[in-house]
């Protein structure tokens, strides 16, 4: 009887280590879903902007094509959105300085989405800096100055990435919420995902040819936008009207 009674005791104390460490695992989850935590962490260094406190922005990256820029720059026309960020990489301005020209006259922020499509968690310091570079002459070269905001061209980057970036005097910009319209999942998807959109979202959309839909969906997500009486600025307003929330990373 004594030894029965040991081993029930044991099997009681596993099966309270397990019940913890369920209850634990799901409050951290719970925690995670209404909070802000960030998805990047260390304990100093430079950080990456993704989340304002107030208003919206809304975020285009172009690193190539031909034909979908400028329709989404008649539609923000046609809706009377005078503010936007543009993410654009220095090669593709390079090939269209006049829709580059149209985004400056019509009042749009430029960012640099750096020159080429690399991945920078996955390339040397120095290949880093030497993109962001031909980046930065690409743009003086076609009069567009004062850039003061990056992307990292596919959205991955590391500690090394924001250290070249601060040292060159940029500010890293990500997102916190996709629209995955680079996944052509339907207009009406599109306008859904970004209807989840809350005060200090920065919205990322693209502009390059391989998101077909996004100028047909871009008058239901303004909609959207406007119905929750939500402000649409630039990522340097939203920076600049108030403190922006920013994760760090390693």
């Amino acid at each position: 009887m004594k030894f029965f009674f040991v081993l029930n005791g044991k099997s009681i104390k596993q099966a309270l280590i397990i019940m913890i460490a369920a209850l634990f695992t799901a409050w951290f989850f719970y925690v995670e879903s209404i909070a802000q935590v960030p998805v990047f962490s260390t304990e100093d260094g430079p950080k990456a902007v993704y989340k304002g406190e107030k208003d919206i922005a809304l975020t285009f990256n172009i690193g190539w094509g031909d034909e979908k820029a400028e329709p989404i720059l008649d539609v923000l026309k046609k809706e009377n959105i005078q503010s936007a960020t543009f993410f654009l990489s220095g090669a593709w301005a390079e090939r269209h300085p006049d829709t580059v020209n149209r985004i400056v006259k019509e009042g749009y922020e430029i960012g640099i989405l750096g020159y080429d499509y690399k991945d920078y968690t996955e390339i040397e310091e120095s290949k880093i800096r030497q993109d962001l570079s031909k980046a930065q002459e690409a743009f003086k070269k076609l009069n567009v100055k004062e850039i003061e905001l990056v992307r990292a061209p596919t959205g991955h980057f590391d500690k090394r990435t924001l250290n070249i970036a601060e040292k060159m005097g940029y500010t890293v910009v990500h997102w916190s919420l996709d629209s995955k319209d680079w996944t052509n999942p339907g207009v009406g998807q599109i306008v859904k995902n970004i209807s989840k959109a809350k005060k200090g979202d920065i919205l990322l959309l693209h502009a390059s040819d391989s998101a077909k839909q996004t100028a047909a969906a871009l008058p239901g997500i303004i909609d959207e936008i406007e119905n929750k009486n939500l402000k649409m600025v630039s990522v340097s307003e939203m920076i600049a009207n108030g403190t922006a929330k920013s994760s760090e990373i390693k």
